[in-house]
């Protein structure tokens, strides 16, 4: 009998570990994006790794104000002119070194004026939201969203 309850123990305990809490410890997923101005919902972005490289691709638009084949026309380089839905906004981004739960070194697309800014991402410790943060030179000088995870 105690060993069965031991073994009922050690199940439990492992499912804990493997919890969603724990299991959320990169970025990857689909985030909703919220709008800086008016506070509702923006976007859904789809964060996928691939050889350890983000990458950020825009997979619907949810404010009712954006048409659905809404373009890019601020960007100025391979993305100009491209339908927002389904565009990658991020790109290159790696997990800093020694720092769990920071991904940095990669670029991140604003589509509404068409600027490219570094990167720098970091989940909270519950995996449940992320800190986007776009800069230019110095992270000092730049602009946070905080994503909620929708899936």
């Amino acid at each position: 009998m105690r060993k069965k309850l031991r073994v009922f123990l050690f199940f439990c305990f492992a499912v804990c570990i493997n919890s969603p809490a724990f299991a959320q410890s990169s970025p990857v997923g689909l985030w909703k994006t919220i709008d800086d101005d008016t506070g509702h919902e923006k976007s859904l972005v789809r964060i996928t790794e691939n050889r350890g490289v983000l990458e950020g691709r825009i997979e619907a638009l949810l404010d009712p104000d954006d048409p659905a084949d809404a373009r890019c026309e601020q960007c100025t380089d391979d993305r100009h002119n491209q339908r927002l839905q389904g565009m990658l906004i991020i790109r290159g981004g790696r997990q800093a070194d020694g720092k769990p739960g920071r991904w940095d070194g990669g670029e991140i697309l604003d589509p509404e004026n068409g600027k490219i800014y570094r990167l720098k991402l970091t989940l909270s410790p519950d995996g449940r939201k992320l800190d986007v943060r776009g800069y230019i030179g110095t992270p000092l000088f730049g602009r946070s969203q905080t994503w909620t995870r929708s899936n």
